[in-house]
């Protein structure tokens, strides 16, 4: 119940930033149902684009992470990685 509550502030929110910058005159239900499905429509093209950056994080970490390791096996075992 509460995050429905919390749907429609935020909605009503976004809404109504959103029509006053594209100079769009509405109503407060057209505005909150504007700003709710552009909340959703916002989140999800966020997290998408937060797990590729993730992904891509992940692979570099696990390249940093394998060079550190042969540095490592280099230095203190002295000997070739074959």
């Amino acid at each position: 119940m509460l995050s429905m509550i919390w749907l429609l502030i935020v909605g009503a929110a976004a809404g109504f930033i959103a029509t006053r910058l594209l100079r769009i005159e509405s109503n407060i239900l057209v505005t909150i149902i504007i700003g709710m499905l552009g909340a959703l429509l916002g989140g999800l093209v966020l997290s998408a684009i937060l797990t590729v950056i993730g992904l891509a994080a992940s692979l570099i970490g696990a390249v940093i992470g394998a060079l550190i390791l042969i540095a490592l096996w280099k230095a203190y075992l002295g000997r070739k990685i074959r």
